[in-house]
């Protein structure tokens, strides 16, 4: 009688199975094992199991088993635990650059990492619906053209796209003044992911600047044959630093700017601009810091946002500027 073809496939199953099916608080016993494999028309005898688990265990799987009147066995540990799993779920929720329809696929293959018990907990977390997503379903394409041309060291041409309102409702066209000269093109250096947004920072060798760019507004993205300009400018480039100042990544003059700020605003001028700034003591309730920012309409919402607690001192024309802003949302009322 030739051997059943699907015994060689036994350790297989078993390996799913035991993936699938079990976790630290849910084991088999070897008969429902022996159950679950007759079900992918695999037969076994308990000693054969017993050998097959250890294999199993020797491979790098935590074969565990509970010390009770019943004999269970399960997975006792993963790559990823399930605290882990939440996070990375969380994550995906939050981030304004994956596709309603890309989040859903990407946390169905988040949960084939647990077993179906602990899955059902990532699915109850799942709440989707009511956040603010890309409407760019190629975005992942379009990281990838990006990250292959920083591997190769080439330029890319691109078209940048911007919303408009038109008497239909929203409308999302090509910026006009680069549509006649067939798109922008940028030396791409890196990738950012800030405010929920992905970003791409690329060298303008036309303004010889750094400029950056929402992934999700891109599109057409071409590789081509010049190798990339500005390897100076970023050899000493600050990504973190950059992001920082740049406050929500809107355009803007970079300048220094000093602050005075109440003493119970430290963390969030600490979760703003990081720790490593230097702070100086004004008075019991306050002290100043000089920071780098993009001076943006971002910037002073950022400074009108908290309510009188963060002033700006210094430069005069920031100040001057800022006033000038409270004017104009002053005059609209």
């Amino acid at each position: 009688m030739s051997r059943n073809p699907m015994q060689k496939q036994k350790l297989l199953y078993l390996r799913r199975i035991m993936l699938e099916k079990t976790d630290e608080n849910h084991g088999l016993t070897s008969s429902e094992i022996l159950a679950e494999l007759a079900a992918y028309g695999i037969q076994a005898e308990r000693k054969s199991l017993y050998d097959d688990l250890q294999v199993l265990e020797k491979f790098g799987m935590d074969i565990c088993k509970t010390k009770s009147s019943t004999v269970k066995y399960y997975v006792g540990s993963r790559d990823f635990e399930l605290p882990e799993l939440k996070l990375l779920v969380d994550a995906i929720q939050s981030s304004k650059f994956i596709t309603e329809k890309k989040s859903f696929s990407l946390i169905h293959k988040l949960e084939g990492l647990a077993s179906v018990y602990e899955g059902k907990e990532l699915q109850r977390q799942v709440v989707i619906s009511n956040r603010a997503k890309t409407m760019n379903e190629r975005i992942y394409y379009l990281v990838d053209n990006i990250q292959n041309a920083i591997a190769t060291d080439r330029k890319i041409s691109f078209r940048y796209y911007r919303w408009e309102l038109d008497y239909s409702g929203m409308e999302k066209i090509v910026k006009r003044e680069k549509v006649k000269v067939g798109g922008y093109v940028a030396s791409p250096w890196s990738l950012c992911w800030d405010d929920e947004n992905y970003y791409l920072i690329a060298y303008d060798s036309s303004l010889n600047s750094i400029k950056h760019y929402r992934v999700d507004k891109m599109d057409k993205i071409r590789m081509l044959d010049e190798p990339r300009d500005g390897g100076k400018t970023f050899e000493k480039f600050d990504l973190a630093g950059y992001s920082k100042g740049v406050f929500s990544m809107f355009g803007g003059t970079k300048t220094n700017v000093r602050l005075s700020v109440d003493n119970d605003c430290v963390g969030v001028i600490a979760d703003r601009f990081g720790k490593d700034i230097y702070v100086t003591k004004e008075s019991d309730s306050t002290f100043s810091v000089s920071v780098d920012v993009m001076t943006s309409k971002q910037f002073y919402a950022w400074v009108f946002g908290l309510g009188g607690k963060v002033r700006i001192i210094s430069p005069q024309n920031v100040v001057d500027e800022f006033k000038k802003q409270l004017e104009n949302v002053n005059e609209s009322f």
